[in-house]
């Protein structure tokens, strides 16, 4: 909602009122050096601590429990500096990238707390030599049968059943190897992007090769999920999720459970929701039509009078738009400015849509918020998914090798997009001719990978972050339109007020007054 893909129906939205020129270094939504840091604090203290633990009365189990639970901690390090790095890298007043203050000790009651920053490229080390040291001692999987000989193999007198015991299925949904391979690929990436390149010491092909790693885990492309792409509301899926598995789609992912708080959200008033997440006209035109040209595009033969015929599937399946229908009841929508409900464009401040769209994805429609018959469903939280890492090697190895050079990795950029919009409906009746026409034009296949990266991810939490990395435009108007009988006109919605400087997020103003080694980010 700070960001061309969405504006905010409640004025007390903290990324509304960053995205209006409200930032600061002491009004930050998107910190995370507190809770970052605490974590990497309470990690810290129990490595210092894990091997005076009796984990079990059979040395080899207790052995193996320490090991494990170790691993896990230096992966989780390892993500939290991700994190870290993604929110407050940046560039000082000297032109120094600079990243955060490394820990890997237990700070205590006497400890110097005034620690300078470490410059981006020896928290990268830190990252890497944290994932390395966590790859040892974690299997790919729980659970997972070569991993468990492996697993066997290492500990000399570990019979099967003490192995199970400690890397079993039951333990799935933990820090495993594929989520440490998972963050080393999102950090490299990170690093590879504009806004770090000059000075983070890593380049696109080892962004590509880091993606890579995860992906030819399950086969390349050829392990994508065909349902990928609409993992929130595959309902047989979601409702046949035991504890100790995941949908192919998904990666890494938070506990299955019941709840009704992102419709009560996000559904709209009709529906007996705030309609909190209004999409943007913005991302609307982003969605190429049914036959894959971009809606801007002469083949594409977008009718400006019937703006969501023929248009990508995503498109209906993320966004409410005018006519649609949605809830448990098939109800029709209108959020035409002459509406006569209140799902109608600005028809209640702080329930209504203000760009004339509301939120589908992420909700389930099988859900009832109807006072006199609640229905919750179950809900999970996908930390990380595999589309994620695909559009991530995409990314990466159309820089580093061109659309259709694989890379020695046996699957090109080009390759993973077809695969992505053919799942999701693109261009099937033509051989998806916008992409054919481009595969070998680097630019335009880049910024077809973006575009992809912004349908697929989108409300997931990474358009913010994306825009930054690849510096882009900040500060374009959130967009909505404006229905009255058939006449469809676009509108603008939200200005954006971002400076140049707010590429890199800031370190908290109140550390910056307590500790003078801490150096600020430009601007702030």
């Amino acid at each position: 909602m700070a960001t061309d893909d969405a504006v905010s129906n409640d004025a007390e939205n903290s990324w509304r009122k960053i995205a209006s020129g409200m930032w600061t270094a002491n009004n930050n939504p998107a910190d995370r050096w507190t809770s970052c840091r605490s974590a990497i604090q309470y990690i810290n203290l129990f490595l210092a601590n894990a091997d005076k633990v009796k984990w079990a009365k059979a040395e080899v189990v207790a052995q193996m429990f320490c090991d494990r639970e170790k691993a896990e901690a230096y992966g989780l390090r390892a993500m939290y500096m991700y994190y870290l790095l993604e929110a407050h890298a940046g560039y000082t007043e000297d032109g120094v990238l600079m990243g955060v203050p490394i820990l890997t000790e237990p700070e205590a009651a006497g400890s110097n707390f005034n620690v300078p920053r470490s410059t981006f490229v020896d928290c990268m080390k830190a990252l890497k030599e944290d994932a390395r040291l966590a790859l040892e001692g974690l299997p790919w999987e729980y659970g997972d049968a070569a991993e468990m000989q492996r697993l066997s193999a290492k500990y000399a007198g570990a019979d099967q059943g003490k192995v199970t015991r400690v890397f079993g299925a039951n333990f799935i949904g933990r820090m495993s190897g594929k989520v440490v391979e998972a963050f080393v690929a999102k950090a490299d990436l990170l690093a590879a992007s504009p806004a770090y390149s000059d000075q983070s010491g890593v380049d696109w092909k080892t962004a590509a090769a880091s993606a890579a790693k995860v992906l030819n885990h399950i086969g390349g492309v050829d392990g994508m999920d065909p349902t990928g792409w609409t993992w929130y509301c595959n309902v047989d899926d979601i409702e046949k999720l035991s504890p100790t598995e995941s949908p192919a789609e998904i990666l890494w992912r938070g506990e299955r459970a019941k709840s009704l708080s992102l419709e009560e959200d996000n559904f709209p008033p009709t529906l007996y929701g705030n309609g909190r997440i209004n999409p943007t006209q913005n991302l609307v035109d982003a969605f190429p039509m049914l036959n894959g040209y971009p809606v801007s595009h002469l083949s594409g033969e977008y009718d400006e009078n019937l703006p969501y015929a023929n248009r990508d599937p995503r498109l209906e399946a993320y966004i409410l738009y005018n006519g649609c229908k949605a809830g448990n009841t098939n109800k029709e929508i209108f959020t035409a400015a002459d509406g006569t409900t209140n799902d109608a464009l600005n028809k209640v401040v702080g329930r209504s849509t203000r760009t004339g769209y509301y939120l589908r994805k992420l909700l389930r429609q099988d859900i009832s918020l109807d006072p006199n018959a609640k229905a919750d469903q179950y809900h999970y939280t996908p930390r990380i998914r595999y589309t994620e890492i695909f559009l991530a090697y995409a990314e990466a190895a159309n820089q580093a090798y061109g659309p259709q050079d694989k890379g020695g990795n046996g699957y090109s950029a080009y390759d993973v997009v077809k695969k992505l919009r053919h799942r999701a409906g693109i261009g099937r009746d033509n051989g998806d001719a916008y992409l054919e026409s481009i595969k070998n034009d680097q630019a335009k296949m880049a910024e077809l990978i973006r575009n992809e990266r912004r349908i697929e991810l989108c409300f997931e939490g990474f358009r913010f972050w994306d825009l930054r990395r690849w510096k882009s435009n900040l500060t374009e108007t959130a967009k909505g339109m404006n229905i009255s009988g058939t006449r469809y006109t676009p509108m603008e919605v939200d200005k954006r007020s971002f400076s140049e400087y707010m590429y890199y997020g800031p370190i908290p103003y109140s550390e910056v007054l307590k500790y003078d080694e801490l150096k600020q980010n430009q601007g702030w």
